[in-house]
């Protein structure tokens, strides 16, 4: 089993969670975070850490964002590992919440 960041990463993209993570298993883009599926040991240590509530157990995934098992996957293989904490954007807040940000995803 692994763990998801799902849709309210996107533009949040708060980086609490990669400091607690054993494995390094977070993988940075433009203005979101994913997580590698094979390198996840579902320690569930990332998921209290992030203030968007945004990392979900793969069973726990919400109904309709099941497209962010395969997205996390495949980002994982091209984005850099990311191991430290860095500032939210800082519209972040502004962001927290909003649905339908799938589009807004930069690659």
């Amino acid at each position: 089993m692994t763990f998801v960041v799902g849709e309210n990463c996107i533009k949040c993209k708060h980086t609490d969670c990669v400091e607690v993570c054993p494995v390094d298993c977070f993988y940075e883009g433009p203005n979101f975070l994913v997580i590698h599926p094979d390198e996840c040991i579902d320690c569930a240590l990332c998921e209290p850490e992030c203030p968007a509530d945004a990392i979900f157990s793969e069973d726990e995934l919400p109904e309709g964002q099941e497209v962010f098992m395969d997205l996390n996957a495949e980002l994982a293989e091209v984005w850099p590992v990311i191991t430290e904490m860095k500032d939210a954007p800082a519209d972040a807040e502004e962001w927290d919440g909003k649905s339908n940000k799938l589009e807004l995803l930069e690659r």
